[in-house]
């Protein structure tokens, strides 16, 4: 990860999603096959055939080190577009994570490799290697549009992405909310309710009148 992708890591998907205004976050269950796990950069994308992961064959040749691949289909389902042997490519290429919208296999060997994945579903059930797909091309994936070069951003929250041209000015944005935010941490450690911080309990009050 260069360095602004290791600080937008670090400050999570919450927070960017947050900053960049409540957009980019991939409205679906992903979940991480090792808790606590972080990553950030920009998408490598393979959009494979239904039920096919001859795309993510095709994509390892140009992934580049530092980059989240991002497999999915048409309609996601429960069909595994990555094992352990694709999984040792990308690591071997130097991915900075990987996103399945789809299945991964051999998933309790994948939660102990270096590099972090995240995906919808964990299913034996094996793919065809049939239809060449597309890769480096747009996917949606829970509502979100990714573009290939899009920065995503994930943790065990899931995923949020943001634009390519909006990165630089993001980062500004939630170096702005981190600390706001800890401003408000302290308030609260000190014993102030948000309650009535945000004016919430006048509101109430009000409306009991």
């Amino acid at each position: 990860m260069n360095a602004v992708h290791e600080e937008l890591a670090a400050a999570g998907v919450a927070t960017v999603y947050e900053a960049y205004g409540r957009r980019g976050l991939l409205d679906v269950d992903l979940q991480p096959l090792a808790a606590g796990r972080r990553a950030a950069g920009p998408a490598r994308i393979a959009l494979c055939g239904q039920g096919d992961n001859r795309a993510v064959h095709e994509v390892m040749a140009h992934l580049r080190p530092g980059e989240i691949l991002v497999l999915t289909m048409p309609e996601p389902a429960p069909v595994a577009l990555l094992g352990d042997l694709l999984a040792t490519q990308a690591q071997a290429r130097g991915a900075a994570g990987i996103l399945v919208n789809a299945a991964v296999r051999d998933s309790a060997g994948l939660a102990a490799f270096d590099v972090p994945i995240w995906t919808r579903w964990r299913r034996a059930t094996g793919a065809t290697k049939d239809t060449r797909g597309g890769v480096d091309v747009p996917v949606t994936i829970g509502g979100t549009r990714i573009a290939p070069g899009d920065l995503l951003v994930l943790d065990d929250d899931g995923a949020t992405a943001v634009s390519e041209s909006d990165v630089d000015d993001l980062r500004d944005a939630v170096r702005q909310r981190l600390a706001k935010e800890e401003g408000l941490r302290a308030r609260w450690a000190a014993g102030e309710l948000s309650y009535d911080a945000y004016g919430l309990r006048a509101e109430d009050e009000r409306g009991r009148s």
